[in-house]
């Protein structure tokens, strides 16, 4: 991202620019970005677009052969092609455009093998869009808070973080709601959080697991419930409890070896914002119990598969096993 943000100040750019990862917020905000400092909005007629699979290459090359009208740079943006996981003619299109011809690429998924990826590699910037951490995100809020005219202290930020998980999109999303909401007062609190703020999946797990620790099966269902009632798979919500189980097992073997908190945080891979959760968490469990209810899961993964039992009742079941 930095050598992106050198070329758009300086206004020297390369003929090739490859951005693709999971945070499709930072991937559409350089995409943008860039066309807007090599050719603004305006210019539609030496602008092209392509997206999506099954592109026709022999139109794009068609296009990026063609000189610019009237100006220095004929733009040619390709989204989601999945042209970097196979084989085309795609490497050759880039390697015979004419200098003029400049190619951004916004892509979730690459393979670095792929000729075309080693292309732009050499020749262009490939920049892979990861999601923030801790600090950036609860910068990123803060950011956006601000534009408003308002604040967030960091624990309220964590809490809301702790709702809407870390997908940047999301984040921006809710705190959209959450200025929308506050309209008239200058500072986000942990109500106006609770107000409007949509807890993400992995939030209701956090919650469902509270419920689990704490024995309280009522509040358990309902929570899984209301996850099946928005098209949650049961699946899914199986393999979210069992990684939720997994995460549980390893900070509290590391908190009873006497680990600081952020090597723990580090070795398990989890947000830091989380670490207190968890920590809190895992007091509800002694290690055999949480052994023992990844076993259980594991189990029920292996007797939904073989279709020895259905998927809804087969999570449900479990539930009601570790909430009893």
């Amino acid at each position: 991202m930095k050598i992106i943000k050198e070329h758009i100040k300086s206004g020297r750019f390369k003929q090739f620019y490859l951005l693709y990862g999971s945070e499709s917020y930072l991937i559409k905000l350089y995409r943008d970005k860039l066309r807007e400092a090599v050719s603004g909005e305006s210019d539609q007629m030496n602008f092209s677009r392509f997206e999506g699979k099954g592109i026709d290459l022999k139109e794009l090359n068609d296009v990026a052969q063609t000189l610019p009208f009237f100006g220095d740079k004929r733009l040619i943006l390709i989204e989601q092609s999945g042209l970097f996981k196979e084989q085309s003619e795609l490497p050759n299109i880039l390697a015979d455009a004419p200098e003029s011809t400049m190619f951004i690429f916004a892509e979730q998924d690459v393979d670095r093998r792929n000729k075309a990826y080693k292309l732009i590699n050499d020749r262009g910037v490939v920049s892979e869009m990861k999601g923030l951490d801790d600090k950036n995100l609860r910068l990123f809020v803060a950011s956006l808070l601000k534009q408003a005219g308002k604040n967030i202290t960091r624990n309220v930020c964590d809490y809301l973080l702790d709702k809407t998980g870390t997908d940047m999109d999301n984040i921006s999303n809710e705190v959209e709601k959450l200025i929308g909401y506050t309209l008239g007062r200058d500072i986000i609190t942990v109500e106006d959080v609770d107000a409007v703020v949509t807890t993400q999946i992995t939030g209701k797990i956090f919650q469902m697991m509270d419920a689990i620790g704490s024995k309280q099966q009522g509040r358990a269902l309902t929570l899984y419930y209301d996850l099946l009632s928005v098209r949650e798979k049961p699946s899914h919500i199986l393999y979210l409890i069992m990684r939720h189980f997994n995460v549980l097992l390893q900070v509290k073997e590391m908190v009873s070896f006497g680990y600081a908190s952020e090597l723990i945080i580090e070795h398990v891979g989890i947000p830091a914002f989380t670490i207190g959760k968890y920590i809190s968490q895992t007091k509800n469990f002694t290690i055999e119990q949480l052994y023992e209810s990844l076993k259980i899961a594991a189990d029920t993964e292996e007797q939904i598969k073989k279709g020895q039992i259905n998927d809804k009742i087969g999570v449900e079941l479990m539930i009601i096993r570790f909430s009893r």
